[in-house]
């Protein structure tokens, strides 16, 4: 007799079990009920190189004018990266290519993504690394429906708000780590200023200043 009561036991959780995934609209455990989105920005990374003749003494006027022409036409901006790949490490080279990169606001960072092929001798690689974010997928209208029995979120829950954010964001690498701080603080400046502030003396201070007026009669 407790052998077959636990039995009928075991046959109401199995379904029990049963009805709760029928009512999770039959995909398991993929209903999201949780106010956190599932479409979520992408940041990807392209890599864009040109291939300047370089000597002991930096880049020649033509190699200049040549990679300016390719930064202008790169229309290059905040969140862009620019990296050398010189087998020689030329200082000069660094230099040449640093002051045309400082138009665009720019540094030239350390290390250099890896690329196809490689560099030929005499030559250096100018590598700009450019970070695009989107939200793959998005808007996504399929199973659009009223009845919503397992309470949970849209498909396309999160698109717009995610969509604007990887749309507006100055440099898409932020999205992964975030901006980080260079160290500067402005604190004894912005101090300096509300004392300035403070410590001026009003204009209405000093004593009014006397003034007379004469009658005169007929």
């Amino acid at each position: 007799m407790i052998a077959m009561k636990t039995k009928a036991a075991t046959a109401l959780a199995i379904s029990m079990g049963l009805v709760l995934s029928g009512c999770n609209g039959g995909a398991g455990m993929s209903a999201n009920r949780s106010v956190n989105s599932v479409n979520q920005p992408v940041v990807e990374r392209s890599n864009y190189t040109l291939d300047v003749r370089s000597g002991a003494g930096g880049l020649q006027i033509s190699e200049q004018r040549r990679l300016a022409n390719w930064f202008e036409a790169m229309d290059l901006g905040y969140g862009d990266r620019i990296a050398l790949d010189d087998p020689v490490a030329s200082g000069a080279t660094l230099e040449s290519v640093q002051a045309l990169a400082s138009r665009y606001g720019l540094l030239v960072s350390e290390g250099a993504p890896v690329t196809a092929g490689y560099v030929d001798p005499g030559y250096t690689r100018v590598v700009v690394t450019r970070s695009t974010a989107s939200v793959p997928g998005c808007p996504n209208w399929k199973k659009k429906s009223d009845r919503n029995y397992s309470n949970k979120t849209s498909p396309g829950y999160g698109c717009a708000i995610n969509g604007n954010l990887a749309a507006m964001v100055a440099d898409p690498e932020h999205l992964i780590n975030g901006a980080a701080g260079t160290g500067e603080t402005v604190i004894m400046s912005s101090n300096k200023a509300i004392q300035t502030y403070r410590e001026k003396a009003p204009t209405g201070q000093g004593e009014l200043k006397q003034t007379s007026s004469s009658e005169g009669g007929s």
